[in-house]
């Protein structure tokens, strides 16, 4: 199975990561997570990273949105992608920094627009 050759170092091929693309992902206990959009790799260790998950489950992701799954949270891959590990909700974090960046640029762009 190429999941084993993935898992040894030295057997590493890059071909096969294609083949985690678009499989469906899920948690051990049988609740859908997403679909693999791309695979994050650690190329000086030959290695898998995590895996991009796209079109994520509104009710374990806020907002539906992109998530990275780390490579150690997989339990098997074959026609769909078992995680052994996965939070029970994931929610977008609101940084004040950014909110308040957000308002100076609306403020800035009210005042452009004075005429």
């Amino acid at each position: 199975m190429y999941f084993d050759y993935m898992m040894q170092k030295d057997n590493w091929k890059p071909d096969e990561v294609t083949s985690f693309l678009k499989l469906p992902v899920y948690t051990r206990e049988g609740v859908y997570v997403g679909q693999v959009k791309n695979v994050f790799l650690e190329i000086d260790e030959k290695r898998v990273g995590s895996l991009l998950v796209t079109n994520t489950n509104p009710s374990l992701v806020e907002g539906s949105v992109d998530v990275a799954v780390p490579y150690r949270w997989v339990n098997a891959v074959g026609d769909i992608v078992i995680l052994s590990n996965f939070p029970g909700k994931v929610s977008t974090k609101k940084d004040k920094s950014s909110e308040k960046t957000k308002k100076t640029q609306e403020a800035d762009q009210k005042i452009d627009m004075i005429e």
